[in-house]
């Protein structure tokens, strides 16, 4: 049985500040929380060697001049292979978020396109040339309410 380490209190705080600021300071957070720097220096260091938690950068689409996220809904046929299509799904670089999935799709796929003429041919090119694709299903967001930057980048 593995050893699974949960996050404690001050874990989740520290990663608050961190997903909000990945350059806040250790000795700003350790006075924000009334614990010592090297604490704060500590636990970062433990999380990201156990995989708690990393630290990068991500592009923010409201920066973006005509951003659209491409949901691609992936059905796959009787004799494909699921894990092998999601595989081939996530070696794509462009592709942001792959997911085998319960319910009507098999696979969910999201990347981010500027225009539909984009999606079209990154559909044509990356995607139809898979084998064991039945068929796709593709809406565009193109008026973001809410993007939280800290579910981003989600797949390895």
């Amino acid at each position: 049985m593995t050893n699974k380490r949960r996050l404690d209190d001050v874990d989740d705080k520290i990663l608050s500040y961190l997903s909000r600021d990945a350059r806040i300071s250790n000795r700003r957070i350790a006075a924000e929380l009334n614990i010592t720097e090297g604490t704060v220096r500590s636990r970062i260091k433990r999380m990201l060697d156990e995989g708690l938690m990393r630290i990068t950068a991500v592009t923010n689409i409201d920066k973006l001049k005509n951003p659209c996220l491409a949901f691609i809904w992936i059905d796959v046929d009787h004799s494909g292979d699921c894990e092998r299509i999601a595989q081939q799904l996530s070696d794509i670089p462009e592709m942001g978020f792959v997911a085998k999935m319960l319910g009507r799709f098999d696979i969910l796929a999201i990347t981010l396109v500027q225009d539909p003429e984009q999606l079209t041919g990154f559909l044509h090119t990356n995607i139809s040339t898979i084998k064991g694709i039945r068929r796709t299903e593709t809406s565009l967001g193109v008026n973001f309410v809410k993007h939280d930057y800290r579910v981003s980048h989600i797949v390895d």
